[in-house]
C-alpha cells in the first residue's frame, strides 16, 4: 500500500513540474515577445487628410517643330536653353536648295501685294470724306423739314400766340409808317433818299409777312398752301439724303469685296508658301531639343526643334473614383520627387477631370496639379508624387497606420495593458500618410498601442490568446 501511495505522489509531483516548466516556458516566451514590442500612446493630435497619386511633370505647353520641305539648312538661330518669343525664326533653308515652287513664292508675293495695293488705292478716301458730308448735310435739312411741318400742324401753346400776335402788331406799325414815309416819293425821280425809304419798305413787307405766317401757323390758320409747300420740302429732303447715302455707298464700295478678299488670299497662299523655308516658333517659350546645323541636308517631317512653356509645370495624376468627389479645385498640394532628396515643393489643383477612364477595370479621374514654387531643379518628364491636401483636423484622436491590422473583416489595434495584449476594435475616417482618425470604439487617450504586433502571440493561454 505504502509502495502505490509512494508511486502517486512520484507521479503527481512530475506532473507539477511538467505544467510548472511550461507555464515557466511560455511566460518566457511571452517576456520574449513583448520585449520586442514597439509602443506609442495614443493621443489628440491634428492631421492632414491626403489623397495621394503618382504622376509625372510636363510643361504648360508643349510642340515639336518639324521641317516642312527639303532643302539645306541655310542658319540654325537658337540652342538649347534659349528663350524664344511667339513668331521668332529659329532656323532657314538656302534659297537655292528649295523646291522650285517654293523660289517662285517669292515672286507671287511681290506681285499678289502689288495688286492688292492697286485695289485698295481704288478707293479714293477725298471723294468717301465729301461723300459722308453730303449725307450729313441731307439729315439736317430732313430734320429742319420735318420740324417745319410738325409744327404747322401741332397746337402751340398761348403764350407763343400772344407773342406771335405781338410781333405782328409791330411789324404792322413798321410797315405803315414806311409805307407813309415812301408815298411822297414814289413817284419822283430816282433819288437816294428814296432808295433808301424804298429799301425799308421791302424790308418791312418781308417782317410783316413773315409774323403773318408765324401767328397764322400758331394759330392753326395755316394756309393750304403753306401746309402743302412743307410736306414738298420733306419730301425733296428725304429724296436727296437717299441720292446721298447712294452715292456715299458707292463711292465707299469703289472696290468689289469678292476682288478685295481674292487678292488678300492671294497674298496669304504666298506668305504660307514661303514660310514653308523656316521654323518658327508658334509660341513663347525655352528651346528644350535643337537637332539642326547650317549645311545639314533635311526633309519634310524631319525634326528640328522642341518648344516647351516653362512658366507653369504641371503634374497630371489619376485619382481614384473613391476619392474623386473629395478633389476640388484650389486645394492645396504636397509634391516630392525621387530625383530631388531632401526637399517638399507645393502645388495647387488646378482642374479635375469630370469623365472616367477605364483601365483594366479600374476606374480613375485625371486631376491636373500646378507647382507653385517649382524651381531650376524640377524639369518635365520627372516623376512626382504628389499628396492632396482634401482637409485639416485638429483636436482628433490618431493612430498609427503601421499599427491597424485586419481581423475577421474588422479593423482592430493592439493595446498592452497589464502585461497582455488586447485587440480593439476601431473605425477610422480621414487618413494620411502616417496616421488615421479614430471615429469609433473603444480606444482611449493614453492607451499603449502597439505598432508592431506579431501575426501570432503568445498569450496566458497559449498561442493566439487574447484575441
Amino acid at each position: 500500500m505504502k509502495r502505490w501511495i509512494t508511486i502517486i505522489v512520484v507521479v503527481a509531483l512530475l506532473a507539477a513540474a511538467v505544467i510548472g516548466f511550461s507555464a515557466f516556458r511560455r511566460n518566457q516566451q511571452a517576456a520574449a515577445q513583448f520585449a520586442d514590442l514597439q509602443t506609442a500612446a495614443v493621443e489628440l493630435g491634428s492631421l492632414q487628410a491626403m489623397v495621394g497619386a503618382t504622376g509625372t511633370v510636363r510643361a504648360n505647353q508643349t510642340a515639336t517643330l518639324n521641317w516642312q520641305t527639303s532643302g539645306t539648312v541655310q542658319g540654325a538661330y537658337v540652342m538649347v536653353g534659349q528663350a524664344v518669343d511667339q513668331g521668332d525664326v529659329l532656323a532657314d533653308l538656302r534659297q537655292t536648295s528649295l523646291p522650285q515652287s517654293i523660289i517662285l513664292a517669292q515672286a507671287d508675293l511681290v506681285a499678289a501685294r502689288q495688286a492688292l495695293e492697286d485695289l485698295q488705292k481704288g478707293v479714293d478716301q477725298l471723294a468717301v470724306a465729301q461723300a459722308a458730308q453730303a449725307v450729313a448735310d441731307a439729315r439736317v435739312a430732313v430734320d429742319d423739314a420735318r420740324r417745319r411741318l410738325d409744327s404747322l400742324n401741332s397746337p402751340v401753346d398761348q403764350t407763343y400766340i400772344d407773342q406771335a400776335e405781338a410781333t405782328l402788331v409791330l411789324a404792322r406799325d413798321v410797315l405803315e409808317k414806311a409805307q407813309k414815309a415812301y408815298e411822297p416819293y414814289e413817284n419822283k425821280a430816282d433819288s437816294t433818299i428814296k432808295a433808301s425809304l424804298q429799301s425799308r419798305l421791302a424790308q418791312a413787307q418781308q417782317e410783316y409777312d413773315a409774323a403773318v405766317r408765324r401767328y397764322n401757323n400758331l394759330t392753326g390758320t395755316t394756309s393750304d398752301l403753306d401746309l402743302r409747300q412743307a410736306e414738298a420740302d420733306l419730301a425733296v429732303a428725304q429724296a436727296q439724303l437717299a441720292a446721298a447715302e447712294a452715292d456715299y455707298a458707292k463711292v465707299l464700295n469703289g472696290v468689289a469685296p469678292d476682288d478685295l478678299a481674292a487678292a488678300q488670299a492671294r497674298v496669304a497662299a504666298a506668305e504660307a508658301t514661303l514660310a514653308l523655308a523656316r521654323v518658327a516658333a508658334p509660341f513663347s517659350g525655352v528651346i528644350t531639343q535643337a537637332f539642326p546645323k547650317p549645311g545639314d541636308l533635311v526633309s519634310a517631317g524631319t525634326q528640328a526643334f522642341r518648344l516647351d512653356d516653362l512658366s507653369r509645370l504641371l503634374v497630371d495624376v489619376n485619382v481614384s473614383e473613391v476619392d474623386i468627389n473629395r478633389i476640388q479645385v484650389g486645394q492645396p498640394v504636397v509634391l516630392a520627387f525621387d530625383a530631388i532628396l531632401a526637399r517638399e515643393y507645393h502645388g495647387q489643383v488646378v482642374e479635375v477631370g469630370l469623365v472616367g477612364q477605364t483601365d483594366q477595370g479600374i476606374v480613375s479621374f485625371r486631376v491636373t496639379v500646378e507647382l507653385l514654387d517649382a524651381d531650376a531643379q524640377v524639369k518635365p518628364g520627372m516623376t512626382a508624387g504628389v499628396n492632396i491636401v482634401v482637409s485639416e483636423l485638429e483636436g482628433v484622436l490618431l493612430v498609427p497606420n503601421r499599427a491597424v491590422r485586419v481581423v475577421d473583416g474588422k479593423r482592430v489595434v493592439y493595446v498592452l495593458k497589464d502585461g497582455a495584449l488586447e485587440t480593439v476594435e476601431v473605425e477610422l475616417g480621414a487618413s494620411s500618410e502616417s496616421f488615421s482618425e479614430v471615429l469609433g470604439g473603444e480606444l482611449a487617450v493614453g492607451d499603449a498601442i502597439v505598432l508592431n504586433p506579431p501575426s501570432t502571440f503568445v498569450g496566458p493561454f497559449g498561442p493566439g490568446g487574447g484575441q
